[in-house]
């Protein structure tokens, strides 16, 4: 008797998989031509939403340098800076932390209470008193976006440490694997999807906090730049600078997500 014809699988999705960049592309379109449409006609004045035209025109007057202002370039590097080394030392500090507070009820009891106290609050709630212990000058600036990232990463690392299953501990301690051992080669592999996504979120949190970080007196920076740019009413400059701030977080974003299919290929899949 031959063999009955496999079944054919593809025709069975999970609701929601598929790529949905061509839904995505087709969004961002027809935002703009929205922005294009209501800014053409009039329908909004020039002062509260300009036309896309005027924010490309700032856009290429900033890379070129052709402004009363730093360039953009300048500009860039200086937020970058920022953010990405209050991100690194977050990761240096914050993950360690999660990573004993899931291990320990002592490092749980110690770490958690500062953490949920400070996590809710508004980074302009606590800038102040920043100012008057730091000064000034780039370490206000870094401890700001620093705390923003730690909370969220800290907290990832310690749900982390708890999503490998018992099954696997006790089977690791059978085959006679020591304390470290086990959480080396079991529990912290496990854990990594979870401290992956804890990075996405705070690096999240890091732009978010990047405007606020450099109203601490700076001179430099694509959030004073937005800030300086607010104060005498340009709003053309001010939408080309969120836009760049919201387009460098986003490729860090798809970055973060590569990174995540490298490392941590398994997610997902049973």
């Amino acid at each position: 008797m031959p063999d009955a014809p496999a079944p054919k699988t593809s025709a069975f999705r999970t609701p929601g998989e598929g790529s949905s960049v061509a839904i995505s592309a087709i969004t961002v379109v027809a935002l703009f031509f929205l922005w294009w449409l209501v800014t053409h006609m009039g329908w909004i004045k020039p002062l509260f939403l300009p036309k896309p035209l005027a924010v490309l025109e700032q856009f290429w007057l900033y890379v070129t340098g052709d402004v009363n202002d730093q360039p953009l370039w300048q500009h860039f590097l200086a937020s970058v800076f920022r953010v990405f080394a209050a991100f690194a030392l977050a990761c240096v500090t914050a993950i360690p932390v999660g990573i004993a507070m899931g291990m320990s009820r002592v490092a749980r009891g110690v770490f958690d209470p500062p953490i949920e106290f400070y996590r809710p609050l508004p980074p302009l709630s606590y800038l102040p008193l920043i100012i008057i212990w730091f000064g000034i000058d780039e370490l206000p600036k870094v401890l700001l976006i620093y705390l923003a990232c730690f909370a969220p990463l800290a907290l990832a690392a310690r749900s982390g440490m708890r999503s490998a299953s018992q099954e696997q501990i006790h089977a690791a301690y059978s085959m006679g694997a020591t304390y470290w051992q086990v959480i080396l080669h079991v529990i912290l592999p496990s854990a990594l999807p979870e401290i992956l996504v804890g990075m996405r979120i705070a690096i999240g949190f890091g732009w978010t906090t990047l405007v606020a970080a450099e109203m601490v007196a700076a001179n430099v920076g694509l959030g004073q730049m937005v800030l300086n740019a607010s104060n005498f009413l340009r709003t053309d400059i001010v939408i080309m600078g969120i836009v760049v701030i919201g387009i460098v977080a986003y490729l860090f974003d798809l970055l973060m997500r590569w990174v995540e299919k490298v490392v941590v290929p398994w997610k997902g899949k049973s």
